[in-house]
């Protein structure tokens, strides 16, 4: 019998109300996986490529360009991937890395599949990835804008009180204000010409947040899964993509037969109105985006 060679399909995003002005980030991170495939390898080796051209691209809200925490210097990070061939790892609450999906790329090799904290920088440090702490324009910029915006009576992230942040405050230093930004994920989604699906993502992190948060991205069937019917990678506030396990929720929407752009339609809908959320997918057969923010998309 005759093997058949699957169409490939690749959709990348940066970040649900990052801006349709980084489509072109994206389109190079697709292009980067396009690449990958090209050369014979897996889709996971695929969404990785498209995950690291992100990370190294200060304008999306992962590695290079992660949000600076309350305090105005701490970084923290998490990744994931996933694929239909079995593997599964993760890291969260990382610091002082350039590229938090080669970590997670390195933790598949290891008995687990999740490390946190400083028990992922020391492996990352055995693993050879150098330390790394540089602060984008961007990401400054952001952070004075934010401790602006938490000395308001402006909610700086929805359904908050500003005074929270001071109440639970668990940073080294004191908090700088009196009293949404950078809730951005960067991921891809990956068909390969053998059929396989993979997902892989990276964050920065979430802005306001306590020292120690961690969102959907290194959750999986929150921020990101993948099975033998598709993939599936989550963008948006975390809080809410984790109480309604949003991935795992859409592939098996998927995987029972619903068409994809509906699945992708009908997860965004069980987020309440005014939370940024987006979501892409691929399927034996389909693949695709939505969101109900400005969210950079690009698509091969």
């Amino acid at each position: 019998m005759q093997n058949i060679p699957v169409a490939t399909a690749i959709v990348v995003h940066g970040g649900a109300s990052s801006g349709k002005d980084l489509n072109d980030g994206c389109e190079r991170a697709a292009e980067a996986a396009a690449q990958v495939l090209k050369a014979g390898e897996n889709g996971l080796a695929a969404a990785i490529a498209a995950v690291l051209v992100m990370e190294n691209d200060d304008r999306f809200n992962a590695g290079t360009g992660a949000v600076l925490g309350l305090d105005g210097d701490t970084i923290e990070m998490d990744a994931s991937l996933m694929d239909s061939r079995g593997t599964l790892s993760a890291v969260a609450a990382l610091r002082g890395v350039k590229n938090p999906i080669l970590v997670a790329r390195d933790i598949a090799r290891t008995p687990h599949c999740l490390m946190a904290g400083e028990g992922a920088q020391r492996f990352a440090r055995l693993m050879g990835h150098k330390p790394y702490h540089a602060v984008s324009d961007k990401a400054r910029k952001q952070h004075a804008e934010l401790i602006e915006e938490l000395s308001s009576d402006k909610p700086a992230m929805e359904g908050v009180d500003n005074d929270d942040f001071l109440r639970f405050w668990n940073y080294v230093a004191s908090p700088a204000f009196g009293g949404k930004k950078g809730c951005d994920t960067v991921g891809a989604v990956v068909r390969d010409a053998d059929g396989h699906f993979a997902v892989a993502g990276s964050t920065g992190g979430a802005a306001p947040s306590l020292l120690g948060r961690v969102g959907d991205t290194p959750i999986v069937g929150s921020g990101f899964y993948a099975g033998t019917e598709g993939a599936v990678a989550a963008t948006g506030v975390g809080e809410y993509i984790i109480r309604q396990t949003l991935a795992s929720k859409v592939y098996h929407w998927i995987a029972g037969g619903m068409d994809l752009h509906q699945a992708l339609r009908q997860g965004i809908a069980l987020i309440p109105s005014g939370v940024d959320v987006g979501l892409i997918a691929v399927s034996k057969t389909q693949a695709g985006s939505c969101s109900n923010a400005d969210m950079p998309t690009a698509q091969m």
